[in-house]
């Protein structure tokens, strides 16, 4: 952990610089600039909005806030581990000639990820001004979610990123299992209300992005309290995750190299 720490005051500096470029680099050519960054997230809340309101009539309050709110999560995570199955690979030109610790290009990813999310939420504070959602303290669960969030994509994305650097096929098996996880994380549903008994459990206790979901949206939109002792459980696991993953990538980013 000692190195750990020391590298990641050495290469922060690196990370955000790097995550700046990046955000840039993406809107560089376009004619709305970062405008997408606030239309992206907007048209699939329409769409999804429309399927369950009008096809499926899905009568959940402030329903467009509550399928931002798990878009936002979900994409966080979602773009974040799925970017880091190839990160070494996409980086080659970097690894190759410089030494850095690779989870260094998580960190970047999770920055720019980060970012957009960060507009999102700032939409979705719009939002509940305009549908006059009501406000409460529980709104600071809000912090312990999206820190054990932050961890456990952190976590999850160390492991695939070294795994994705020996394994060609892990990516297209990771974009199954995302897709899979989307559905059974409730973004147009809600868990608690839709599902009963051991399914239910099995999604809340099981996959923990549908469990950080829902608790987002009870201490946001519903002012309610969120799932507490999921949400410290989650926690210890996440940590755990990060420092297998983080000690994996130390013992074996020597080699990364010369499998690429």
């Amino acid at each position: 952990m000692k190195r750990f720490k020391s590298d990641l005051k050495k290469y922060f500096a690196y990370a955000k610089f790097s995550a700046r470029s990046d955000l840039k680099s993406e809107v560089a050519s376009s004619y709305l600039n970062w405008l997408w960054w606030v239309l992206d997230p907007m048209l699939f809340m329409l769409v999804y909005t429309f399927i369950a309101q009008i096809v499926f009539r899905s009568n959940v309050q402030y329903f467009p806030i509550f399928v931002f709110v798990g878009l936002t999560l979900w994409d966080f995570f979602n773009k974040t581990v799925q970017g880091s199955v190839k990160m070494v690979r996409n980086n080659s030109a970097i690894v190759s000639k410089v030494y850095i610790p690779k989870f260094i290009l998580i960190l970047q990813r999770m920055m720019v990820n980060g970012f957009k999310m960060l507009v999102s939420f700032s939409l979705i504070v719009v939002m509940m001004i305009i549908f006059q959602v009501p406000v409460t303290l529980k709104v600071f669960y809000l912090i312990p979610i999206m820190i054990v969030l932050a961890l456990f994509t952190f976590g999850l994305s160390c492991i695939v990123l070294h795994f994705g650097v020996f394994v060609d096929d892990l990516y297209n098996v990771t974009i199954v299992i995302l897709r899979l996880m989307f559905y059974m994380s409730g973004i147009f549903y809600s868990i608690g209300d839709r599902l009963e008994g051991t399914l239910r459990s099995v999604l809340l206790y099981c996959n923990p992005v549908s469990m950080l979901i829902e608790s987002a949206r009870m201490c946001v939109l519903y002012s309610s309290t969120p799932y507490r002792k999921l949400i410290v459980l989650w926690g210890v696991i996440s940590v755990i995750l990060c420092i297998i993953g983080v000690r994996t990538i130390y013992k074996y980013e020597n080699s990364y190299v010369k499998v690429m």
